[in-house]
């Protein structure tokens, strides 16, 4: 299969890549975005094509997306008020509260990788792969110094193709009670150093 990557997605594609992000997440997310409706509708709305790029086959179709975060912004960048009309304030203040939980620090000179989410009908042809490496060159064409990443521990075969690709583990965190809510124990995180010019 012929892979091409490009950044950014047209204004009529966010359902398919607010969908093939839900599906990629909506096991750790579920329970603090669901419903699936409303989670869908809050991810279309605050998905941010300019931090994404985007695996095309040779008719154009998208299958799948990788997502990076750095100082600019990132992949997914809806506020509590675009929260709230969807849940209503009370439902965007508790969801807003947990999901704080998840988030990272972000550092000058780094990019974090926001996921990649490739379509049930294109794994294991080497969309995710190539989807890596486009973050690895859109992080060297930036000037960034490091890309960083976090992979839990339900997903060995991420964690194994991050290995793969460079990345080191630099750290492990527990999730502790927060384990019964996105239904995992821990998350590594892993970096890998931009070569330098």
């Amino acid at each position: 299969m012929t892979v091409r990557i490009e950044r950014g997605f047209a204004e009529a594609e966010r359902p398919k890549a607010a969908a093939l992000f839900w599906q990629a997440f909506a096991a750790k997310l579920h329970k603090v975005m669901g419903p699936d409706n409303k989670g869908l509708v809050f991810i279309e709305h605050a998905i941010n094509p300019q931090f994404a790029l985007v695996a095309r086959d040779s008719s154009n179709q998208m299958l799948g997306l990788a997502g990076f975060k750095t100082m600019d912004g990132g992949l997914v960048e809806g506020s509590l008020s675009d929260m709230a009309k969807i849940y209503g304030w009370f439902g965007a203040t508790w969801r807003g509260l947990l999901l704080s939980v998840l988030e990272r620090d972000l550092q000058p000179g780094v990019s974090q990788m926001d996921g990649i989410f490739v379509a049930a009908e294109a794994r294991g042809q080497g969309v995710g792969t190539a989807l890596l490496s486009a973050i690895k060159d859109e992080a060297r064409k930036s000037g960034m110094a490091e890309v960083q990443l976090d992979v839990i521990d339900t997903n060995p075969r991420a964690k194994a193709l991050y290995e793969r690709e460079g990345f080191r583990v630099v750290s492990k965190e527990k999730t502790g009670p927060f384990r019964y809510l996105f239904g995992f124990s821990s998350a590594t995180r892993m970096s890998w150093a931009v070569p330098a010019p």
